[in-house]
């Protein structure tokens, strides 16, 4: 089991975990963090959604949705953000692989006082794509925040009404890569 897979994948010797009685993969005998070797693992496609929503004034909102925000284009930027880190999440998250990514899709859906950042990330090869999935979307919504932070904050220089909150990781697919030789 590696940084990018839960508990229902495979373990070393092919049996299912159920997460509960897990052996912590992470670690040596020492108790030293390591790196675990998915070198023999078959490619298997894999597929991950994640989501969360970022909590605005309606009037943050509405200056999105009528793109007068001062800094920009608010979800283009994000969603560049977005795409960004989940190409890097290998850098910013120890012990998780760097993977091929092979599609990145974002999706917001900007209500009355809130913008929701859906991110599915595929890939093909050894180890999962949810922690990328994840980062896309904590890093899009860090995006939101930054780019309408003069709107939202007060005049003391606070964000009573901002927040991210309901990330979590919606769906989680892998499927054994075909032998195409």
């Amino acid at each position: 089991m590696t940084a990018d897979e839960d508990a229902t994948d495979e373990d070393a010797v092919g049996e299912e975990t159920d997460g509960a009685e897990a052996e912590l993969t992470h670690v040596d005998e020492t108790g030293d963090v390591q790196m675990v070797d998915v070198g023999s693992k078959p490619d298997s496609h894999r597929r991950a959604v994640a989501r969360g929503t970022i909590h605005l004034t309606e009037s943050t909102v509405g200056a999105i949705r009528d793109d007068e925000i001062g800094k920009g284009d608010v979800l283009a930027t994000a969603r560049v953000g977005a795409v960004q880190a989940v190409k890097h999440t290998w850098e910013t998250i120890p012990m998780c692989h760097q993977i091929p990514i092979t599609n990145v899709d974002t999706d917001f859906d900007v209500s009355v006082d809130a913008v929701q950042l859906t991110v599915t990330v595929e890939t093909t090869g050894k180890t999962g794509c949810e922690m990328e999935a994840l980062e896309g979307v904590t890093t899009g919504l860090n995006v939101v925040w930054d780019m309408v932070k003069a709107a939202e904050k007060t005049a003391d220089g606070q964000y009573p009404e901002t927040r991210i909150t309901d990330v979590e990781v919606l769906t989680k697919e892998k499927r054994r890569a075909e032998n195409t030789a």
